[in-house]
């Protein structure tokens, strides 16, 4: 049996389900003592002093820590803008870092010998608040007259961009049919299992250990030994099992601060493993959310569906710190225009500082939110010309060699076009081509509301509607990007065990799992062959993040290239083998500015979805029934992790779509629990049909494309267009929440 191309269970299954693994939260070390953070709580504010002389005393304290403890205050993924910890007394390079910028913001640290004394020590920390104007809205943020979140830069602007391409006064010249519309999408919570935590302690090497969950481990040792001052080689960052992350272990939570007070307690002499779990409350109020955005939008069309003019002004609520907007941003500004061909097209872009909570990165990572714009369009122009929606993507949709948005030639592999081939014959089995006729096969025979006994009741409402997307694969916009690997080969006369190294983090994704299969594809060996040392950043080398859809296309190529490396050395009698690559991707350019012009992505993948959703006209309430997702992964290097995968994404973004109302008020979260933030339970996912299509990425390991992004994103304009199709009524604001709807279907919008 092939090692790719096989559903072999998960590497770290058994584990996971015996409850063997150990995730942060569960680790204990001998004289481990706790750590409780002080937040903000505030929206916006400077400290003018903090008194700590208090919780230093209180029974069981070791030790309290501000930001005059830090050797340099500020860390963030692109901008350094954050504090690590908010107030006067340490060189940083944030200015104004005795400012408090939103309530998640930490202010101060208590270590001590119980959780309970830690907890019961924060209160006593006296502090001197000066009140600032708070600013919360995206459009209220960019008023000349706006109060300042970041004054040293000048604007609330953190990055605009702009797509210039044709000429857009002609193109609309020559539509016979325009729609413009304004959309809105909310802020999701990541919602993971497990919470922010972990346990920090000096090693017998003198090193500073952080046992953590991420996403990054070189990169989280590198703002941590930055935070402190010190080489990165007196840092190791270890992950242990990871409960979910959908990028909402990017940034810093826990990581800098137990670094800082493991090391603070060790020059006292106090040698002591600390542990820390942010509660449930902490976790929502305290990393960031998906961007929720606001967006205006006019395309064209010509009488036979050809798009004449794409324009869409969009602005992303970056919160109160960067944190990964510059790059979110990049990805909505290619996505707001879809996978079409146009040859006028006009985007304004920006990401905004407020007060709320900091927006960064989440699964689809723009994606979904420009893709909303785009396909919310494009169902709408086809309604307007009386055109199937499906054949109107076909006749605007990329092709081989069609030219991006950005000037330049789509990197090779483009299946948008078979993708959407293949959605239709899933809607048409057993009926004719048109939308109308996809129903009855499409049509899942059974009803969520069973709450109702009154038979009189108006029948609910069906509907179906589809949309498809394109998503990057690895980093872009001219950053560098690498992956290392370090295979080594023992034995005598074969080969009897292949270690494999890699930082890559396992998030629940199944990456630890694709990595053996490729080594030992590639070596010709049984994945039981197969040991792997991983995320781990003083046993491995940098493998960058697992994010962008890039772990298994980036760290599939760099470890079937050191396997292949160390197949040589072993053919050669070398005994044992051992071989380091490093793989580097073509490299990819920055947008120009003012027109966007680049090479902006190593490569994409592709995928289309179909929704039928039930809507009760009564309630408001809309229950997503079936959704097709068809997906071109390149090659299915695990075919039941890639459904698993899809499965996963379409539950996370009917979430995002009709449950997910994440609420803020003047800078406040009121969401702030899982009871007040309602996530999809069993009962409210949709029946899934993963479809796995298999054209090979010229570029990719064995032909693999990443793919664990893309069946998130288009499925929130599926899901409106079924609205629409089930009740006549177009929702251009989501989440699709039950007052929402049914004041949709009375005609208001109060």
């Amino acid at each position: 049996m092939r090692a790719v191309g096989s559903s072999i269970s998960r590497v770290d299954a058994r584990d996971k389900v015996t409850g063997a693994a150990l995730y942060p939260g569960d680790i204990e070390r001998p004289g481990t003592v706790w750590m409780k953070t002080l937040f903000a709580e505030r929206v916006h504010a400077r400290i003018r002093a903090i008194d700590t002389a208090a919780a230093e005393a209180a029974p069981g304290v070791l030790g309290v820590f501000t930001a005059a403890d830090l050797p340099f205050n500020g860390f963030g993924l692109n901008v350094v803008d954050q504090p690590v910890l908010c107030g006067p007394g340490a060189p940083s390079a944030v200015p104004d870092a005795d400012r408090v910028r939103w309530p998640g913001d930490r202010v101060a640290l208590v270590v001590a010998e119980t959780e309970a004394q830690a907890a019961a020590a924060l209160p006593l920390i006296r502090i001197q608040w000066e009140d600032l104007p708070v600013v919360t809205g995206i459009e209220a943020a960019r008023q000349p007259d706006a109060p300042l979140l970041h004054p040293s830069v000048g604007s609330n602007v953190l990055l605009e961009y702009h797509v210039r391409r044709g000429d857009l006064a002609a193109g609309f010249a020559q539509a016979a049919v325009i729609v413009e519309q304004t959309y809105h999408t909310g802020a999701q919570e990541h919602a993971y299992l497990q919470p922010e935590a972990g346990v920090g302690y000096i090693d017998a090497l003198g090193r500073i250990v952080v046992e953590v969950a991420g996403q990054w481990a070189h990169k989280d040792r590198q703002q941590i030994a930055a935070a402190l001052k010190l080489p990165e080689e007196q840092v190791v960052v270890r992950y242990p099992a990871i409960g979910g992350a959908f990028g909402g272990r990017e940034d810093m939570s826990v990581q800098i601060v137990l670094a800082l007070a493991v090391w603070r307690l060790h020059q006292r002499g106090i040698d002591r493993p600390i542990k820390i779990i942010w509660s449930r409350r902490e976790s929502i109020i305290g990393h960031h959310k998906r961007h929720p955005m606001l967006a205006r939008a006019k395309w064209g069309a010509a009488a036979d569906g050809r798009l004449t003019a794409q324009q869409v002004d969009f602005s992303l609520d970056g919160g109160a710190y960067a944190s990964t907007s510059t790059k979110v941003l990049g990805n909505a500004l290619l996505a707001a225009l879809g996978p079409y061909d146009c040859a006028n097209q006009w985007v304004d872009g920006r990401a905004v500082y407020t007060n709320n909570v900091p927006g960064g990165a989440f699964r689809g990572f723009g994606g979904p939110q420009g893709h909303f714009i785009a396909e919310m369009q494009i169902n709408k122009l086809a309604e307007a010309l009386g055109m199937d929606p499906l054949e109107l993507r076909l006749r605007n949709c990329w092709q081989e060699g069609s030219i991006q948005p950005t000037r330049s030639v789509l990197p090779a592999g483009v299946t948008i076009d078979p993708v959407l081939r293949r959605l239709r014959q899933e809607m048409a089995e057993g009926g004719d081509s048109g939308i109308a006729a996809h129903r009855p096969p499409f049509t899942v025979e059974r009803s969520p509301f069973r709450t109702s006994l009154d038979a009189s009741a108006p029948p609910r409402l069906r509907g179906v509607g589809l949309a498809c997307c394109f998503k990057n694969v690895g980093f872009s916009l001219g950053f560098r990007d690498i992956c290392h690997a370090t295979v080594e080969l023992y034995g005598d006369g074969e080969i009897q065990r292949a270690v494999v190294r890699h930082a890559a983090a396992e998030v629940g994704q199944g990456a630890h799992t694709v990595i053996a299969q490729v080594a030992a594809e590639t070596l010709g060996l049984p994945v039981g062959r197969v040991e792997l040392i991983v995320q781990d950043t003083a046993e491995t080398g940098d493998s960058g993040s697992v994010s962008a859809s890039r772990m298994t296309f980036m760290a599939g190529n760099a470890v079937k290239g050191a396997a292949e490396a160390a197949l040589a050395r072993w053919q050669d009698e070398e005994r044992p083998a051992i071989a380091h690559f490093e793989y580097v991707p073509r490299r990819t350019t920055p947008y120009d500015h003012d027109t966007a012009e680049s090479d902006p992505n190593i490569t994409y993948g592709y995928c289309a979805q179909a929704a039928e959703v039930e809507v009760d006209p009564d309630t408001g309430h809309v229950h997503v029934l079936r959704v097709v997702s068809v997906n071109d992964v390149g090659a299915a290097i695990n075919p039941q992790q890639v459904e698993g995968q899809i499965e996963g994404a379409v539950a996370q973004s009917v979430g995002w779509t009709t449950h997910e109302n994440f609420v803020q008020q003047d800078g406040r979260v009121l969401t702030d629990q899982l009871s007040t933030y309602l996530i999809p339970t069993v009962v409210d996912v949709a029946l899934v049909k993963p479809v796995i299509l298999e054209y090979p990425d010229p570029q990719g390991p064995l032909g693999a494309r990443g793919m664990a992004e893309m069946p998130f994103i288009p499925t929130a304009a599926a899901i409106v267009a079924a609205v629409h199709d089930a009740t006549g009524v177009w929702f251009d604001e989501i989440p699709l929440t039950p007052e929402r709807v049914w004041r949709g279907l009375q005609g208001r919008t109060d």
